[in-house]
């Protein structure tokens, strides 16, 4: 039997006022009090019932429903983004999921309001939306490599605020994690990747240059809790330090919203028996 949260993740993770991040141990493991096998075997049993949720939520998608769930996923370089993707998400059907990954915007994107590629990205109805960073970037990044003025950057908080309670009202349910690793960690995954030739590839030799940053990106991620951990789109941040617990938390967070929307099956717009008296009818 998979061993059970002794805090759910909704609660022992949630950002709320007085959090602080250049406190927070972020190799612990809040609410679970068990080993990393016994974590695996609980993220399967999640994923389970993660995917039925999904399979309703998807039906009821493509039979007009409007409800959707919104996976916001940020974090500095290694954090583990790209694993929460494969490992979580890829316990569902991916027809039932979109994914969208926000970098540098474009020439046509810096001429437009910052929202506006968030908004063309958003999840249709019944679908899991996933943004592997998202446009917290423009008070993240933006911020700390000063790309524009205080005065630019500043009023974006209120209206992220405004942009996702109105998204909310719309139908979407947004999950914001924000996945934390320390100095440290970063530092010894950064290594591998420059020990190991088949992961070359994730190497960035811009995300050394990132790290002499680290303060003051800290300090922007402070920021973004304080002023947008709302109660219609809470943050919940995530130690990930440990790998598997971050998978493990996400997994729980993204189960619980999916399946908070309380989706039975949709109802047929067919007779049932007429249509089986016809099928039944057939002399093949």
């Amino acid at each position: 039997m998979a061993k059970s949260w002794s805090t759910p993740p909704g609660e022992a993770l949630r950002v709320v006022p007085g959090f602080d991040l250049a406190t927070a141990d972020l190799a612990a493991t809040p609410g679970w009090e068990h080993s990393e096998s016994a974590a695996d075997k609980r993220l399967r049993k999640d994923g389970e019932h993660l995917g039925e949720a999904q399979e309703r939520l998807f039906a009821h998608g493509r039979t007009g429903g409007k409800r959707s769930v919104l996976l916001v996923l940020q974090g500095m370089d290694t954090a583990g983004k790209g694993g929460i993707v494969r490992h979580v998400l890829g316990l569902v059907d991916p027809q039932g999921v979109e994914l969208h990954s926000f970098g540098v915007p474009t020439e046509k994107e810096r001429s437009q309001p910052f929202l506006q590629r968030i908004r063309e990205a958003l999840p249709d109805g019944g679908r899991i939306g996933v943004f592997d960073r998202s446009h917290y970037e423009d008070v993240l990044v933006v911020r700390v490599n000063e790309v524009v003025p205080r005065e630019v950057w500043e009023p974006r908080f209120d209206e992220i605020n405004a942009f996702e309670r109105e998204v909310t009202e719309s139908g979407t349910v947004i999950v914001k994690v924000a996945l934390l690793v320390s100095a440290a960690e970063q530092k010894a995954r950064l290594r591998e990747r420059l020990e190991r030739p088949d992961k070359y590839w994730k190497y960035n030799p811009g995300d050394v240059d990132e790290r002499v940053k680290w303060t003051r990106y800290q300090e922007a991620y402070q920021a973004v809790f304080d002023r947008t951990s709302t109660d219609v789109a809470p943050w919940y941040a995530v130690p990930a330090d440990n790998k598997w617990f971050a998978r493990l938390a996400v997994g729980r967070l993204l189960r619980d919203a999916v399946e908070g929307l309380h989706l039975g099956w949709p109802a047929p717009d067919f007779d049932v028996e007429a249509e089986m008296a016809r099928l039944d009818a057939q002399p093949f």
